[in-house]
């Protein structure tokens, strides 16, 4: 079967190996390299930008955070993380979110979760993955404006989020 442009004239046909070829000479195979697992793991840099976009430079206060994961996972596909805040949770004084941040994933800020005084408690439980045995952050967002965080580490043997298939 050939191939037609769109003035109906017959296109050459080109072999697989021609191709390659092809794209060889454009350079095109070293973008394989740009997305190999290990360039695509974020900076301990890449986690501090990230909370530092979050909280707009002001300080980050040391208290009143409690996140827990297992320091030791023998599989990082499916980490349980439990984050708390000390709060009242009044309509005056509330946590307004809790973003997680994590050095070693391809992306740092692993998710934000967005709070009220109706929601009764500044605790969030769920499952993430992991790339690599990492520091995560925890940052509390109060309602006055101030920031409040938490940190743990984790040591992970086999590594999620990077999986060649």
């Amino acid at each position: 079967m050939l191939l037609t442009n769109q003035v109906d004239r017959p296109m050459k046909q080109i072999s697989r190996r021609a191709w390659l070829a092809g794209l060889r000479k454009l350079g095109l195979f070293t973008l394989g390299a740009w997305f190999s697992p290990l360039t695509v793991l974020a900076k301990p840099e890449d986690a501090a930008k990230a909370i530092q976009e979050i909280t707009g430079g002001k300080p980050l206060i040391t208290d009143r955070v409690n996140l827990i994961i297992p320091p030791l996972v023998e599989n990082g596909n499916l980490v349980v993380l439990k984050v708390s805040v000390q709060s009242p949770m009044t309509p005056s004084d509330y946590v307004k979110s809790i973003h997680i941040i994590a050095e070693g994933n391809p992306l740092p800020n692993i998710f934000t979760a967005y709070l009220s005084p109706r929601s009764g408690t500044a605790s969030v439980t769920t499952r993430v993955r992991f790339a690599d045995s990492q520091t995560v952050w925890a940052i509390a967002q109060m309602s006055n404006g101030s920031f409040y965080q938490g940190k743990a580490e984790t040591l992970v043997t086999l590594s999620a989020c990077t999986e060649l298939v």
